[in-house]
C-alpha cells in the first residue's frame, strides 16, 4: 500500500490544477486587465494576477511562516506573457516547497498579517487546502470574467462550452 506525506498530497492536488490554470491565464489579453463587470469588483488584471500568484502563499506560508499584507509584494505584469510567466515561476517554487517539506514544517504555525497585526494564525498543514479552495474559487471567478467578455472558456473539470469536439 503505497501511503503519503500530506506534502505529497497537496503537490498533487496542486499538479492537477496548474493545466486548467495555465489555460485560463494565457487567454487573458492584457487590453482588459483594467475590466470590471461591476463597480465593486476587482479588475480583470488583478484577478487573474491573484490566480497566478496564490500559489506562492503555499511556499511563502511552508519557507517563511507567514505573510503580511502590508509587505507582500505583488508581481506587476506589463502583458499576458508576463502573467503567465508569473504563474509558472510561482507554480515551480511552491512544488519545491512541498517536495522539501516535512511533517514538522507543516506543523509550524502560518500566520497571516496586516501591517504587523496578526489576522490569524494555524498550523500550515491546515492553511494548505484552505489556499487551494480559495485558489480554485478566484480561477472559476475569472473563467465568469472571462465568459463576460466572450473569451473562450477552456475545459476544466469536464467539458465547456467553448470545446468544439462536445457541441452538438
Amino acid at each position: 500500500m503505497n501511503t503519503y506525506s500530506y506534502a505529497e498530497t497537496f503537490l498533487k492536488e496542486l499538479n492537477s490544477e496548474i493545466p486548467s490554470t495555465r489555460k485560463c491565464l494565457e487567454r487573458i489579453p492584457e487590453n482588459l486587465f483594467d475590466y470590471k463587470p461591476h463597480e465593486k469588483s476587482m479588475t480583470l488584471g488583478y484577478l487573474a494576477l491573484l490566480v497566478a500568484e496564490i500559489p506562492k502563499w503555499i511556499s511563502v506560508s511552508v519557507e517563511e511562516n507567514e505573510i503580511d499584507f502590508a509587505t507582500f509584494k505583488h508581481f506587476q505584469p506589463a502583458n499576458t506573457q508576463e502573467l503567465v510567466n508569473h504563474f509558472d515561476e510561482n507554480i515551480k517554487g511552491t512544488q519545491k516547497a512541498l517536495q522539501n517539506a516535512t511533517q514538522e514544517t507543516l506543523s509550524k504555525d502560518f500566520v497571516l498579517k496586516a501591517n504587523g497585526k496578526v489576522l490569524f494564525s494555524q498550523p500550515i498543514i491546515e492553511s494548505i487546502p484552505s489556499t487551494l479552495n480559495h485558489w480554485v474559487h478566484h480561477r472559476g471567478q475569472l473563467t465568469v470574467y472571462m465568459r463576460l467578455n466572450n473569451i473562450a472558456v477552456p475545459s476544466i473539470y469536464g467539458p465547456s462550452a467553448d470545446d468544439n469536439q462536445f457541441r452538438s
